[in-house]
């Protein structure tokens, strides 16, 4: 799937430094047709100011969409800015693809707060570039941009060009607000299509409707919104969940010359399905081999676990995006013979050596990233952008994450769970559930041994055993940092306090549990010590260090990014002639997803403290209604790891 351009290449982009006196103009450069107001910050009613870092001013969109891969837009917009939070709204970033896509008449103009323009900027001055990337090898996508440096607040974007595609699928999404904290004043949207096209929209976190009209045999439909306040920000929320928008789509579409059918998510299967029929098809002399190397296995759930490992360990992830191969993947057997492949032709490879010998799957797409949105079955859109693949065996249906090299078989990962993939099969697309992510799914269990001695050092051994998420830090992460990287990683991440040695040991990796383990020496590991008194946390590590603002009255969903399970055994060997003061007490906290319990013993025998600790988080979706309750709930969760244990000389 094609990529999104990244923030990153800005840091290549000459940043242009405003002196005001110096550039302020005499006269007003704003289109005649939209009231001065717009440019004058003081013009802004008190109420659009309240939780808002930028207002917009004036928005207008217009897009005539005359055939299938003939879409032209018209945009102009008046964004002021309010403080330093918002100075993204001063950059003009456009993708593009030079053969399917033009911009023209492009213009970045800034005026101060008295709206008189003092700079203005035009396609010369924006920086061309590829939109390649770290995993992009190679792409027809480019975009365009300019970024104005704000010396003063408030300051005036006004933003106008024209473009022109010639190849789409779909039609995107109009936002009545772009995101939090900012207010508009007025926006509107204007779409002029042929009615051929067999235009739909769908209404998202919004009752909006449009005026109809007919216009030059185009139908035409406008929407527009005036007053709307900024919408004030909340922890861990998603746009999607909340954001009103109109999606947009067409039941015809021209993708790099490719045409198809979006009237149904089966029609766009077997689009799909065209671009990989000649595909997925290894040589007979590789098919033989493939058939060699398994036919001692006996079941085909152990045949494609097999082949799964195999081309792990055989390819690697490379993104090469041109025309059609950001939808079309390439041939297996290109695949098989280079080693390396996008999210597309891994998946399709895996399908292949799947296919010889003779175990049936299903390639399928996806929206991928944590918590994304999944597809409306009422809505076919294409909002795609990744690849995975499906085996549905007898007794089960087992999912495969095709790019990762470490990736469990038949795990996927908050990444791509908890949603819906298009499945294409035979008769065309069908939208299908992947698996519903639980706690045993990202699982933390630790086993920590403490030694103090007697000046309030100690010798501590950490040994962490992992699936999933926390698999992830260990398999995916660490390996890639450097040693000094590796150590503040962990500290910063399990809240360890920072040693005087440490040796961090990987160990086995097996079914899908990674084992590591962590050996430290400090000089003090107390908390305090007082002479004859030492205090200590009695836990090895925090469990769970997220607290949460206090909301009164919260308005969206909350989400993690998956169900979790931790554990935490700690051991701790007194020194001799040390006896316990205090020991903590046993709680046990909950709330309507999740529950935390610690328990301490005393064996007085060993001189031996044992403390138990479980956090569990059952659901990673928290209802609006339940966030008071979750925030008081991991308040009294960082008190109950705050306890302090308590020993003394014996006297």
């Amino acid at each position: 799937m094609i990529n999104i351009i990244n923030n990153r290449y800005f840091n290549r982009l000459p940043l242009v430094t405003i002196v005001l006196f110096l550039f302020v103009l005499h006269s007003y450069g704003q289109d005649k047709k939209i009231p001065k107001d717009f440019y004058i910050a003081s013009t802004i009613p008190d109420s659009l100011k309240e939780d808002a870092n930028s207002v917009v001013r004036y928005s207008k969109d217009e897009v005539t969409v005359k055939g299938p891969g003939k879409m032209i837009t018209v945009h102009h917009s008046i964004i002021t800015i309010l403080n330093e939070k918002a100075d993204d709204e001063a950059i003009l970033q456009m993708g593009y693809n030079k053969k399917y896509d033009n911009y023209s008449d492009i213009e970045m103009n800034i005026y101060n707060a008295a709206g008189q323009q003092i700079k203005r900027y035009h396609k010369s001055d924006m920086y061309d570039g590829s939109a390649a990337n770290d995993e992009t090898m190679v792409t027809n996508e480019r975009f365009l941009a300019v970024r104005h440096a704000i010396a003063t607040y408030p300051t005036t974007v006004e933003i106008k060009y024209e473009e022109t595609e010639n190849s789409f699928i779909s039609l995107g999404s109009w936002y009545l607000q772009d995101g939090m904290e900012q207010s508009v004043q007025n926006k509107i949207y204007k779409v002029m299509v042929n009615p051929s096209m067999g235009f739909r929209y769908k209404n998202s976190n919004t009752s909006i409707k449009p005026l109809k009209t007919d216009t030059n045999n185009l139908q035409t439909y406008t929407w527009q919104v005036q007053n709307l306040k900024a919408i004030k920000k909340e922890e861990r929320v998603l746009a999607w969940n909340f954001m009103p928008r109109v999606t947009f789509a067409a039941n015809s579409f021209d993708c790099y010359g490719y045409s198809g059918d979006f009237t149904s998510w089966q029609a766009f299967g077997k689009w799909i399905k065209s671009l990989n029929d000649d595909v997925c098809t290894l040589s007979p002399e590789r098919v033989v081999q493939i058939k060699k190397m398994t036919d001692t296995i006996k079941t085909d759930k152990e045949k494609a676990r097999f082949l799964y490992n195999y081309m792990q360990k055989n390819t690697r992830y490379v993104s090469i995006q041109l025309g059609i191969g950001g939808y079309k993947p390439f041939a297996a057997s290109f695949v098989d013979e280079k080693k390396y492949g996008d999210c597309k032709a891994l998946s399709n490879y895996m399908r292949a050596l799947l296919k010889a010998v003779d175990i049936p799957s299903n390639y399928a797409i996806i929206r991928a990233g944590y918590n994304a949105e999944p597809a409306d079955y009422n809505f076919p859109a294409n909002s795609f952008n990744h690849a995975i693949l499906c085996v549905p065996f007898k007794n089960d249906t087992t999912w495969l994450e095709c790019t990762s090299t470490t990736a469990q078989f038949g795990k996927l990962g908050p990444f791509t769970e908890n949603r819906n993939a298009l499945l294409i099969t035979d008769d065309g697309g069908k939208l299908v559930n992947t698996p519903r992510s639980t706690k045993e799914d990202n699982v933390l269990d630790s086993q920590v041994h403490v030694v103090l001695d007697a000046e309030g050092g100690a010798k501590v051994n950490i040994k962490f055993a992992s699936t999933g998420e926390y698999r992830s830090i260990f398999v995916d992460r660490l390996p890639y940092y450097k040693e000094e990287d590796q150590k503040e990683y962990l500290l910063k991440q399990f809240d360890i306090k920072q040693p005087a040695a440490f040796d961090y040991i990987p160990a086995d990796d097996n079914n899908g549990i990674k084992h590591v383990s962590i050996a430290m020496d400090y000089d003090k590991f107390c908390d305090v010590n007082t002479g004859n008194k030492l205090f200590y946390r009695p836990l090895g590590f925090m469990l769970w260090d997220l607290t949460l603002p206090a909301e009164q009255k919260r308005k969206n969903t909350y989400y993690f990014n998956s169900p979790v399970s931790k554990t935490c055994v700690t051991t701790i060997d007194l020194p001799a002639g040390f006896e316990v003061e205090t020991l903590p007490t046993n709680q046990s906290l909950e709330f309507s997803y999740g529950t935390y319990d610690v328990k301490y013993t005393y064996d007085a025998a060993k001189n031996q403290i044992i403390s138990t600790a479980k956090f569990n988080l059952t659901n990673h979706v928290i209802p609006a209604a339940k966030y008071t309750e979750m925030q008081v709930y991991m308040d009294a969760i960082a008190k109950a790891q705050n306890k302090k244990l308590v020993i003394r000389r014996k006297a």
